[in-house]
């Protein structure tokens, strides 16, 4: 008789146990599937059509080459030049932002800080390492460098140990092609790859991390070479001309960034990319 009654009550705290359990779950249920769905759904988890990507405002993109005194060229401004431009873009309140941020608000919509601008450089000189990136360093701006990889450890270009430190600091390496060969030349398959693919691999080789953007030479694109570049590149981007319907994302606008004074290029700016800039 003692053990069925010992039998009886650890049944009943067993199921007693059991119907408080479930009770607890069923209360804390609706917070518990509320946190996993704010995970893993999000408003911006559909990808928006080229309409919409088109239709986004465009983000000021600024273009540099050449950073060095006694150079007469419209692709030139000199070490003054560049840091007071950067100077007055941080003191008018311009967050610098890198592509990774341009791409998120394309495609998902995500947002970016107030008065945003990015701040490109083509060419692979060794003085956007050695003056470009201390400057913008002290504003607390990172920028983007478009590497030419022909140029590697050669004179008055940057070294690869100054390329890897470049990303390391967090900034964003992209590539600039090989040899500086325009897109509409390359005619088939064997100049895709000796001018993009290949590079890209040795690129993130010396970065450590992924190359996904791209910066024309000459800032000069057709078609069929944005079409090409889509397969192996989240974004790329030109110098002023009209985007590409079909591939926008291909086709991003950027500006050289050549007026003389800083109020010269906010003007320019607002000019190229609207006045709300």
């Amino acid at each position: 008789m003692n053990k069925k009654k010992l039998l009886v009550s650890a049944l009943l705290l067993t199921f007693v146990f059991t119907a408080c359990k479930h009770k607890s779950q069923a209360t804390s249920g609706t917070a518990t599937d509320s946190t996993k769905t704010e995970k893993t759904v999000t408003p911006n988890e559909t990808k928006n059509t080229n309409a919409q990507i088109l239709g986004r405002p465009e983000v000021p993109i600024l273009c540099y080459h050449r950073i060095a005194d006694g150079k007469k060229s419209e692709y030139a401004v000199t070490p003054a030049t560049f840091a007071a431009q950067m100077k007055i873009l941080a003191d008018s309140g311009y967050h610098a932002i890198l592509p990774a941020q341009l791409y998120d608000y394309l495609v998902y919509n995500k947002s970016l800080p107030e008065k945003p601008v990015m701040i490109t450089f083509d060419d692979s000189r060794v003085e956007h390492a050695a003056v470009a990136a201390p400057i913008l360093e002290k504003l607390g701006f990172k920028g983007v460098f478009f590497i030419m990889t022909i140029t590697y450890n050669k004179k008055n270009y940057m070294t690869t140990e100054q390329i890897a430190t470049l990303a390391k600091a967090g900034h964003t390496v992209g590539l600039h092609s090989w040899d500086h060969t325009m897109v509409i030349k390359y005619k088939d398959d064997a100049d895709w790859q000796k001018q993009a693919v290949e590079p890209k691999k040795k690129l993130e080789k010396i970065v450590a991390q992924a190359v996904d953007y791209w910066a024309y030479p000459n800032g000069v694109y057709d078609h069929k070479g944005a079409a090409e570049l889509s397969k192996h590149f989240k974004l790329a981007f030109t110098l002023i001309s009209k985007r590409d319907t079909v591939y926008p994302l291909q086709t991003v606008r950027r500006m050289l960034a050549t007026e003389g004074t800083p109020q010269g290029l906010l003007k320019s700016m607002r000019r190229t990319f609207g006045k709300k800039h």
